[in-house]
């Protein structure tokens, strides 16, 4: 398959990356600065783009003739407001470009826990990082109203690196929690989810969720 990455060089989107390259995949990276993907650039399938995920032309330029899109992009700290705005020019570079199918890294904050409240909107949820849920959930809207064919995959509540298992549960809107009522999963596990969504789609037009 042909996948676009946006968002390579963060951290879930390094694992992501390194998942699809793995699994034989061609891989163009679009990356404001090349040298920030190191060594990894040297691996094999794997092809390096400049572009802006803020500019719809640059989407269309660098997705035209691919068959998948996968955005990780994450907004830098007291920049939130940028993702909603990224979600509505990727929509739109992606249909320019006429690629029809779109996975995008989500955020937990938006799932619902046992008492029916959104996470985000729960006493323990740290308010630090509530901007960020809440724009994730705005770029959530924009996806749902994009009329291609979007996945937009969350994390369990916490998500860090660890051990690359394939092991784990799979949600759609509810927050998933183990007997110790934790969420979590591994970033490489993550990946593994989002690659097998992309190699075989059970969750069009939907959100879902993994964790342990």
């Amino acid at each position: 398959m042909k996948i676009v990455i946006y968002g390579s060089t963060g951290t879930i989107g390094r694992a992501i990356l390194a998942e699809a390259l793995r699994r034989g995949h061609e891989v163009t990276a679009v990356v404001r600065n090349i040298s920030k993907l190191g060594q990894e650039a040297e691996q094999e399938g794997l092809h390096l783009q400049t572009g802006d995920i803020l500019i719809p032309e640059s989407i269309a330029r660098a997705v035209e003739g691919k068959d998948l899109v996968i955005s990780a992009y994450g907004p830098r700290f007291g920049e939130e407001d940028e993702l909603p705005e990224a979600a509505r020019s990727l929509v739109e570079g992606v249909k320019r470009g006429g690629v029809r199918r779109l996975i995008v890294v989500g955020g937990a904050g938006g799932l619902q826990t046992e008492t029916g409240v959104q996470l985000m909107d729960t006493p323990e949820f740290p308010e630090e990082i509530l901007p960020l849920a809440r724009a994730h959930e705005e770029a959530y809207q924009v996806y749902k109203a994009s009329g291609l064919l979007w996945t937009v995959l969350s994390p369990a509540a916490v998500i860090e690196p660890g051990k690359r298992t394939g092991q784990f549960r799979i949600g759609i809107n509810q927050l998933i929690t183990d007997e110790r009522d934790l969420s979590r999963i591994s970033i490489e596990d993550y990946a593994v989810a989002l690659l097998d969504e992309a190699e075989d789609p059970q969750f069009p037009e939907a959100r879902f969720t993994v964790a342990y």
